[in-house]
């Protein structure tokens, strides 16, 4: 499947929180500017010399009790923006991105739909 029917699929959501990408001992705080069930969008740090080949761990402080971790593969690079598609979350990250999510769209079929998409995949 293209990216581009991906990105229909799952909506993404304008969201703005603290960010860290981390690949093995090297650490790099990003901003974010997106957030979907299947990934994150950030702006590339200046310092960036990851090695793209390689996982990354994301998380997302939503709040000081309500952190997503993912792990990440970066998917894209456009301009001063990176793509990262999720490999693994673990459970108290998905209900609180699933949270995130439930309160950013208007139709609750949708977020359904959407889960059930991720499922399938």
């Amino acid at each position: 499947m293209s990216e581009q029917n991906e990105r229909r699929r799952f909506k993404r959501i304008a969201f703005d929180a603290p960010t860290e990408l981390v690949q093995g001992n090297r650490r790099w705080p990003v901003d974010l500017i997106d957030i979907s069930l299947k990934g994150l969008l950030v702006e590339s740090p200046a310092n960036w010399d990851a090695d793209a080949e390689q996982l990354f761990d994301a998380a997302i402080r939503l709040s000081p009790e309500a952190v997503v971790n993912m792990q990440v593969q970066l998917r894209h690079v456009e301009d001063t923006q990176l793509g990262f598609i999720c490999l693994h979350i673990d459970m108290p990250s998905m209900e609180h991105l699933r949270r995130l999510i439930e309160l950013n769209l208007a139709d609750r079929t949708e977020l359904e739909r959407e889960f059930h998409e991720l499922i399938e995949v």
